[in-house]
């Protein structure tokens, strides 16, 4: 889904898998696949309204595959840059919530007008 009026959900998937140990480390690609699946199947938790949700990998992790309601960016370098890259190229009055813990990134794209949200926000465990 594209749609200008839906809402777009960037998720920094390193910082979003960083956020549990439970040894991604070892595995930094199948961890970010993990994900991709989690959120297509549960999508964005407390959010009733049609959603376009990116996930955004980088380094180890790039060459994850897109599924059915999952798009995948791998970051050509920095994913935090990649991330604001995508805030800023939505549509205009298109609403954006990026999803991530780390803060110069929180600041980044609230800056652009995005929405920010936690990890828990897709990974409640």
């Amino acid at each position: 889904m594209t749609d200008s009026a839906s809402l777009l959900v960037i998720v920094d998937a390193a910082n979003v898998v960083g956020s549990v140990p439970d040894g991604w480390w070892r595995d930094r690609r199948g961890a970010a696949e993990r994900l991709r699946d989690r959120l297509a199947a549960d999508g964005v938790p407390g959010r009733a309204e049609p959603v376009e949700i990116v996930l955004v990998v980088e380094g180890a992790a790039r060459g994850v595959e897109p599924v059915a309601g999952v798009r995948v960016a791998a970051a050509p370098g920095s994913g935090d840059d990649h991330i604001v890259a995508l805030a800023a190229g939505a549509a205009p009055g298109r609403p954006v919530l990026v999803v991530t813990a780390d803060r110069e990134l929180r600041r980044r794209v609230t800056e652009l007008g995005a929405e920010v949200a936690g990890p828990r926000t897709v990974r409640p465990d």
